[in-house]
């Protein structure tokens, strides 16, 4: 079983985060993000197609055409950010969630489930799909596109790997807690509660 309706008895409260209240935290998620995003920039630019494709028009393109791309992508990006949370929620219920609540805290786009305990087979998963899913789908995306399109795309997927920066910082605290840990995660703050000594 990789969830519980209710925290099993024996277990207490080992950690509690929240990236809203914790500031040092919230920065250093954001640093993260932040980093991965200009390099992955970098990479892009000099290592696969100039960034400057995305609005270069071709001496006969109209204005409109010009701006096709950017608009493209930034619809894209608002479309992926919801596609981001389902894919959590998607997890969540198939790892046995009744019921997941979203919300938006005005920085964080959240999906979250203040009723259920999961389990740290369960709880990863949920905390990484959306990255491994989307990340596959954006590189087919970049791959298949004509080049002029690769930066739509490849904003997607810099969207996807610097905007999981918080799904990969729990990930990997997930895997270092002790092995019976469960977590409630309601969207903003995680929980964490292991098996008393």
């Amino acid at each position: 079983m990789h969830s519980f309706k209710e925290l099993p008895v024996g277990y207490k409260e080992h950690l509690r985060i929240d990236i809203q209240k914790d500031k040092r935290l919230a920065l250093r998620i954001n640093g993260i993000a932040a980093a991965i995003m200009v390099v992955m920039l970098v990479v892009g630019h000099f290592l696969v197609v100039p960034v400057w494709t995305l609005i270069s028009a071709e001496p006969d393109t109209t204005v409109t055409l010009t701006l096709t791309k950017p608009l493209v992508m930034l619809g894209g990006m608002i479309v992926y950010i919801v596609l981001h949370e389902l894919t959590h929620a998607a997890v969540m219920k198939f790892y046995g969630a009744k019921q997941v609540r979203f919300g938006f805290t005005g920085l964080y786009a959240f999906a979250g489930s203040e009723r259920d305990y999961f389990d740290r087979h369960a709880y990863v998963p949920i905390s990484l799909a959306p990255l491994i899913l989307w990340g596959i789908v954006f590189t087919v995306l970049m791959i298949v596109l004509p080049r002029e399109w690769f930066w739509v795309a490849y904003f997607w997927q810099i969207s996807n790997f610097s905007g999981a920066a918080g799904d990969i910082y729990v990930s990997i605290l997930t895997a270092r807690m002790p092995l019976g840990v469960l977590v409630q995660d309601t969207g903003v703050g995680m929980t964490f509660y292991c098996p008393k000594d």
